[in-house]
């Protein structure tokens, strides 16, 4: 088994994610924290993974062009599933069984211009729950973890209706540079 653990991060990188509310996300943070506990877990699926951006990039016009399109997606109702890990990497997450489609889309869509990145995997919608492991300790992990989602009996879905374009400051710690909200449904007469 092939793990490349943390082979391509490094600082200063952008993503774009979709922070998970409630319950789901306090199980799913929980667990994070039980299986890898020096962790600093805050549940989200991404919609643009990790990636360098140019130096010489306007974080500004980013923003502005990330909310522009945020505004124009409708906002997209997710289903988690099962419970499986990226062999590449070690990675183990929660697949994403409900709202993929729309999930790659929006990436499809957003990954362009001064955030076009072609990164080293396939983009895979998933919300990660443990990372940074040896694959000595992967697949024990994955037993536990998919123990704990099995006797979890709150929800399973969330509504992603904003998204939050973050940055890597320092290894494991992610801020919030700006939430760009979605599409608000327009009402249905009566």
């Amino acid at each position: 088994m092939l793990c490349n653990v943390g082979c391509v991060r490094t600082l200063s990188q952008f993503a774009l994610v979709a922070y998970i509310p409630g319950p789901l996300a306090e199980f799913l943070d929980r667990l994070r924290l039980d299986l890898t506990p020096d962790s600093n877990p805050r549940a989200h699926v991404t919609v643009l993974p990790p990636r360098p951006v140019d130096t010489g990039a306007d974080l500004g016009e980013m923003i502005e062009r990330l909310s522009e399109e945020s505004r124009a997606a409708m906002p997209i109702e997710v289903t988690l599933g099962e419970i499986d890990f990226f062999r590449a990497t070690c990675v183990i997450y929660v697949g994403v069984v409900k709202g993929e489609r729309e999930l790659h889309a929006l990436h499809e869509n957003l990954n362009s211009g001064q955030l076009e990145y072609d990164g080293p995997y396939p983009y895979h919608p998933h919300v990660t729950i443990a990372q940074d492991m040896g694959p000595e300790r992967v697949l024990e992990l994955v037993r536990i973890a998919r123990e704990q989602w099995a006797a979890y009996d709150g929800p399973r879905s969330f509504i992603v209706d904003s998204l939050s374009f973050v940055q890597n400051i320092a290894p494991g710690v992610w801020i919030d540079v700006a939430k760009l909200p979605m599409a608000v449904p327009a009402a249905v007469g009566h």
